[in-house]
């Protein structure tokens, strides 16, 4: 009867053990939030299209896409667990809704777009130019258009 009760005492240590193990693993894969902020959107049609990228597949495949409701002539959105590492963030003013950034016969767009650090040039944001770094804290973006 001892060995039977000493048995389920370490059964229970080592599974107390484990899910604090887990727990703590967990917590470190959380990552951490990036709110993105459009504070400045000229109209309340449709609604801003936020895109996170790494430099691979930058500007064709997004690691996470969101889309953020324009309130207030702003639109905001938090991308979750994201792990240490460099990102941009490319987004555009979906103004008819038709999930796709529009362009005139000439190839210039017709919504508005921007990427993190507000850089503009002639053409589309570049990763070296819209890239940051995510550490050990949670950031605050704002992208003007």
């Amino acid at each position: 009867m001892v060995r039977v009760v000493t048995l389920l005492v370490m059964y229970l240590v080592s599974q107390l053990i484990y899910a604090q193990s887990v727990s703590t693993e967990e917590k470190l894969n959380e990552g951490q939030t990036i709110k993105v902020t459009v504070p400045s959107v000229l109209s309340s049609e449709g609604d801003v299209k936020f895109a996170l990228y790494v430099k691979e597949g930058f500007l064709t495949r997004p690691i996470k896409a969101k889309s953020g409701k324009i309130v207030d002539k702003a639109a905001n959105v938090e991308f979750e667990n994201v792990q240490p590492g460099e990102y941009a963030i490319v987004c555009y003013h979906d103004k008819n809704s038709n999930d796709k950034l529009d362009f005139n016969e000439m190839g210039m767009p017709l919504e508005d777009y921007g990427s993190s650090n507000n850089v503009y040039r002639m053409g589309p944001p570049t990763f070296e130019d819209a890239k940051f770094t995510v550490e050990n804290k949670s950031l605050d973006l704002t992208i003007k258009f």
